[in-house]
């Protein structure tokens, strides 16, 4: 068994591999479709909630890479490949373009490093750090990406996994401090609304049962990560309502994207 095969927990649901598992995917376990399978009876809606944060990805990044000439990527709280990852729709759209990934869940990990591999022109390349580790990642990316230059910094669905509302405002204003101007914030987070109470029962059920616990916060809560940035229309949104090629209906993952 290699370090990173020792690290796996398969007795416990992840948020990783349920991910994966509403999105179609296989790298999941028992555990986890069982817990998935519970949370969609609190939340029926829930999966549509992975689709559409995917589908924001791939809105973002495309128009990063069009319209904002971003050539570069710091994708934190990558989860495991999936169809459209960052590198695959920033490459496909720029060929040089460089991405690197950061996350610290071994079995992402293991995923990565064999199927998260970009063009020749560009480089792709994944860190093993979780993101409250903001000197380690920045000193790592920086042997990748020219941190003098624009850069898009990718945090999707990972800041609700830091608990205490100023540490995580902190590390979002370290790392996008750390980035020349002209870098964007793209960040997507859950949030609980009075309108949606079944998010709410189906948060708790995962934090009384699952890996890592997460933390909801409001949509004006979520804003504030963009204090200081220009925020691009039409704000902070439902992911599935930020520039969307048809309209879709609103999930309670919220979503916007800030030029510095």
């Amino acid at each position: 068994m290699t370090d990173i095969e020792s690290r796996i927990d398969t007795s416990r649901p992840h948020t990783a591999r349920i991910w994966n598992y509403w999105t179609g995917g296989k790298d999941n376990y028992p555990v986890d479709r069982e817990a998935g399978d519970r949370i969609r009876e609190l939340h029926p809606g829930i999966g549509e909630y992975a689709k559409a944060d995917r589908l924001f990805l791939g809105r973002a990044v495309r128009y990063l890479a069009q319209e904002e000439r971003i050539r570069q990527f710091l994708d934190i709280g990558t989860g495991l490949p999936s169809a459209d990852n960052t590198h695959e729709v920033a490459q496909r759209v720029a060929p040089d373009a460089r991405v690197v990934y950061v996350d610290n869940d071994p079995l992402v990990l293991a995923h990565a490093r064999a199927l998260l591999v970009g063009t020749p022109e560009g480089r792709t390349e994944y860190l093993d750090a979780d993101l409250r580790d903001v000197d380690t990642i920045l000193a790592a990316a920086a042997k990748t990406l020219d941190l003098s230059q624009p850069v898009a910094l990718m945090l999707l669905g990972v800041v609700i996994f830091v608990e205490d509302d100023e540490e995580s405002y902190t590390i979002v204003r370290r790392l996008m401090d750390a980035l020349a101007p002209g870098s964007h914030l793209v960040l997507s987070h859950t949030v609980t609304h009075p309108d949606m109470p079944d998010v709410d029962a189906a948060v708790a059920f995962w934090n009384e049962h699952g890996t890592p616990k997460l933390t909801q916060r409001t949509p004006v809560a979520v804003a504030r990560y963009f204090d200081g940035l220009e925020l691009l229309e039409p704000g902070v949104v439902s992911c599935s309502a930020w520039r969307p090629e048809t309209p879709t209906p609103d999930v309670a993952m919220y979503a916007g994207v800030g030029r510095k």
